[in-house]
């Protein structure tokens, strides 16, 4: 499938740079998989779409302060986005300097440069980066040091609140560097009220990656390579699904990243051992895939060209995707990260109408 399939433009007046003052009330565009048809409603009117019985899952995930500035040994400047902690003493990121940064080199962090640490390695995009003798554990360096990585298309700096806004409120697992947005407009009370109707709640942890802000740079979608995530899927979680099933419920993921992972482990050993998943997944999902878990999605609305909306199409079909984004374009719904928000029941047809060209 040719990527200009998915090429479009986004007006810049619906590009969200704050989420809506109170999370429950965004809008909310629902689309039903397999008439296409739409309705225009708000967040909070999702708890007469889910019933009794449903499963509705989340990714735990927690964003970290990611992005941390520095000095190189000559003095110039440098911004580091942690991609992933390995160890006490080292992480991979990626860095962007005047010039190449070198193996061997010394960076140093901190108001007066006391945190150091030097690059090891350096697989393209990311560097491997050793801190030395450094009184705190790396993720409290980024705490205190760091400020959460905004996407690149919010064109404004980073304020306090954004460590809270840019968090679910459900957050747990330290590990993301973007947050899984579609989460984003859940509270407490929400939740509750889920409960209370006998709705099931489920939480996995898929630590996003910068990779997800990357573009694709192939002409066929289907050559793009996937970048990898971690994704923690537990053995109760799995029962818990097979249950719902059985029972006649349906599986609701909050957001791509969700159903990516739960694709993951249905592919696994650990679905059908009911063991716990913990892997690696580069799992790249676009039209002519098959789901398998799914029955619908809570997502918001994507980038064009992005693995994210390439997602949304395989499981709502190409068409009906197409014709949502142009539907909400219209009715100047707010875009990406900070935006409102979709629901999208699966089209059993997606994976056959997939364009020749």
């Amino acid at each position: 499938m040719h990527l200009s399939h998915f090429s479009f433009e986004i007006p810049q007046s619906l590009i969200a740079f704050y989420p809506c003052l109170v999370r429950r009330e965004c809008r909310l565009l629902m689309i039903n998989g397999e008439t296409g048809k739409i309705k225009h409603k708000f967040f909070f009117n999702l708890i007469n779409e889910i019933n009794p019985g449903d499963l509705i899952i989340f990714n735990d995930t927690k964003v970290i302060s990611a992005r941390l500035f520095g000095y190189k040994s000559s003095g110039g400047k440098i911004e580091v986005l942690l991609e992933r902690i390995l160890d006490k003493n080292s992480i991979l990121a990626r860095i962007k300097s005047s010039n190449q940064i070198k193996i061997n080199s010394f960076l140093f962090f901190g108001k007066k440069n006391e945190i150091k640490s030097f690059v090891v390695d350096y697989q393209s995009p990311f560097y491997k980066i050793k801190f030395i003798n450094i009184k705190y554990s790396i993720m409290k360096i980024f705490t205190n040091l760091g400020i959460i990585p905004l996407p690149p298309y919010i064109k404004r700096l980073n304020k306090k609140i954004d460590l809270n806004l840019y968090q679910t409120v459900y957050n747990k697992e330290f590990g993301s560097i973007a947050a899984p947005t579609a989460g984003l407009h859940f509270d407490w009370q929400l939740l509750e009220e889920f409960k209370k109707k006998g709705v099931k709640i489920g939480f996995l942890t898929l630590h996003i990656g910068s990779g997800t802000f990357q573009p694709i740079n192939t002409v066929h979608i289907e050559n793009h390579v996937m970048h990898s995530e971690l994704a923690i899927v537990s053995s109760n979680l799995i029962q818990q699904i097979k249950l719902c099933k059985k029972n006649g419920g349906r599986v609701i993921a909050v957001g791509t990243t969700t159903l990516r992972a739960l694709e993951s482990v249905y592919h696994s050993s650990a679905w059908n051992n009911t063991e716990d998943y913990i892997a690696e997944t580069n799992l790249f999902i676009y039209p002519g895939y098959k789901h398998s878990v799914v029955d619908g999605l809570i997502t918001n609305f994507h980038f064009p060209k992005s693995t994210l909306i390439i997602l949304v199409s395989s499981f709502l079909g190409y068409k009906n995707t197409i014709n949502a984004y142009f539907e909400a374009i219209k009715n100047n719904y707010r875009f990406f990260s900070y935006g409102d928000a979709m629901y999208i029941t699966h089209n059993t047809s997606a994976p056959y109408e997939i364009l020749s060209t």
